[in-house]
Formats: structure tokens, sequence, C-alpha cells
């Protein structure tokens, strides 16, 4: 897992919490991530939406994919597909992504970077395994998450990050024992490299086994743990959560977490966790596949805008006869 590591001890490091005059988060619900197929036919683990999560408000999906070990022509991605009303965050840790998208936007998402598309107001784009990596085959092993844009920003202009893994916040836990990198938001007063429409906290943290990780996290945000890979627990209470399994947490104003004494083989050198919260919304929800707004009209003008062409601000050349063809009619792509 090559995402981006640095010696703890030369970090900044988040505050020491009292135990007993903090109130920490507990685990109000776990849910086992389901496994779904999308794009080309790659599969994905998603804790929500689904049977056991509806809706993380302000967060609409997570999708998991890998960690797995490709042969040679097997690698598959996301071809041309439309967004509108939403942002989407890929996170890669093994492997690479090329994405491309109608305005002109894109770049090689790889070893620990993130692609950040705010879709808007509507955009075409694909997510792509590059071609040398489909060649060779190699292990792959990333996240997207789907943020919902408020009521009032939903028709704001695409707009693209590229987020570099050196661009990341690192940051240790008190005792040195986890390893925190922020992709957005504040934590302890540090804050993240992306840019965000939705008051959001997203972090990639590393706990070495028997280490416990402790964090302030804001009041007015919901929280959200989940594992990709290796064991642990969360919250004083302990509630176990391994690979795979997304843990809700309750009011509070701390998070705190403890990596199992022995890890999985596979899992490398210790729990491997995202640590999601935000401000939830609390608006209409209206979705249809990569359409995400507040009302069925909306929904419905976005699929007659796809059909039409008009996401499309400009046809650069790297999107070719496929963004024409895409643009110009057809069933609704998956979403990618």
């Amino acid at each position: 897992m090559p995402a981006i590591t640095a010696d703890t001890l030369t970090l900044p490091r988040l505050a020491g919490l009292p135990e007993h005059d903090t109130r920490w988060r507990e685990a109000t619900q776990v849910v086992t991530a389901g496994k779904f197929l999308e794009g080309e036919g790659f599969e994905v683990r998603r804790p929500f939406p689904g049977p056991g999560l509806s809706l993380a408000d302000p967060f609409l999906l997570l999708d998991h994919l890998g960690a797995v070990e490709y042969a040679p022509g097997e690698a598959k991605g996301a071809p041309w597909h439309p967004h509108r009303g939403f942002e989407t965050v890929t996170y890669i840790l093994d492997g690479a992504f090329e994405h491309t998208d109608s305005t002109g936007g894109g770049g090689l998402i790889q070893d620990g970077s993130t692609q950040w598309m705010t879709a808007g107001s509507g955009v075409m784009h694909s997510e792509l395994p590059p071609q040398d990596f489909v060649a060779t085959g190699g292990l792959f092993h990333g996240v997207q998450l789907w943020v919902n844009l408020p009521r009032a920003s939903k028709w704001t202009p695409p707009r693209y990050q590229d987020i570099g893994s050196r661009d990341l916040t690192l940051l240790s836990s008190d005792d040195g024992g986890s390893l925190v990198r922020v992709i957005a938001g504040e934590l302890d007063g540090h804050q993240g490299p992306g840019s965000t429409w939705t008051p959001i906290n997203y972090a990639h943290a590393t706990v070495a086994p028997g280490a416990r990780l402790a964090l302030r996290w804001p009041e007015h945000f919901n929280a959200l743990v989940y594992v990709l890979s290796g064991r642990g627990t969360v919250g004083n209470q302990g509630r176990p959560l391994e690979e795979g399994q997304l843990a809700v947490l309750g009011a509070g104003e701390a998070l705190t977490l403890r990596a199992a004494a022995t890890q999985p083989q596979a899992s490398g050198q210790g729990w491997e966790v995202l640590l999601i919260g935000g401000m939830p919304l609390r608006e209409s929800v209206a979705r249809h596949g990569p359409f995400v707004m507040n009302t069925k009209a909306e929904i419905i003008q976005a699929a007659e805008d796809f059909q039409k062409g008009r996401l499309i601000r400009e046809t650069p050349g790297h999107m070719g006869d496929a963004s024409g063809r895409a643009a110009k009619g057809g069933s609704t792509p998956p979403r990618g």
C-alpha cells in the first residue's frame, strides 16, 4: 500500500485528550459492505448506500475498489459517463487511474494521490487504468467517495482538483503510533489540501498494531470510520471493526480507535482506516444513476440534458469519437 508514509516522530502531533473528561463518540451501527459490479465490470465493496445504511448525509456513496491483483489484460475502469449535482473524490493507493473530462481536466491518479471532481452543473468523464498497467497487470486498490452539493451549489461550474500524495497534510497521533493523512477538512487546526463546497473531513490513517488513535472531531459533523485493511476497535466500548466494515458513530467531541495487537498478514504494517465526516445538508435528495439533485423534475432535466449533449462545454481532442457517441443518445451509462 504505497500511500505516502513518513516518520511519525518528525510530524506535527495531534493533541492528547483527557480520557475521562472527553465525550467520546461511540459506534451506533456497523455495516458490512456489499459487493457490486461497476464500469466495465470491476467489483467494488459498498457500505452505503444499501439496505444497512441508505444515506450518510452529506455523503452519497462510498466504493472500495480492491485490493485486487490483476493479471495482464484484466484491469478495467469506467468509460465516458455523465455526472451532475455532486462531487466525486477518487483516492488511489495501489495501481493507477487516468481521469479525463469534458472540461479538459484530468490526470494520472496513483500511489496515494486524489482526483477531486466537482460535477456541479454537469460533466462527462472517464476513469480508466493506463495502458501500461493493463498490459502488465498488478495490484490495484482505491476508494471513491461521493459528496453531495448543497442546493445552492448544484449548478456551480465543473471543477477538477489534482491532489498529489505529497500535497496531503501529514500528522502523528499524540503517542507517535499512528500516521494520519488529511485529504480535506481540518483536524486539530491542521488543514487538508482539498477544497470543498460542503464542509467535510476526510482522512486516511494507519494505526500501528496495538496503538491507539484519538482526535477531536467537530460536534456538528457526523462521523464514519471505514476499514481498508486490518482490524481493530472503535469507541471506548471497543466495538470490533475489520476490513470492509463501516462504523457510524454517535454524538460527541472526539474519536478513539485502537488497532488489534496482531494484524492479518495481507494488511501490511497496521490497521488502515478512512475517517470521514461532514455537516449534514438536511435537504431533499433525488437521485438516479449518475445524477443527484433535489427534485424529480431536476433529475428528468439532467437526463434530457445528457441525451442532448448539453453536459459537454467543450470537446477536447482526448475525448475523440467516444464522447460524441455518449452525448448524442443511448441509455444512461453506469456511474464511475
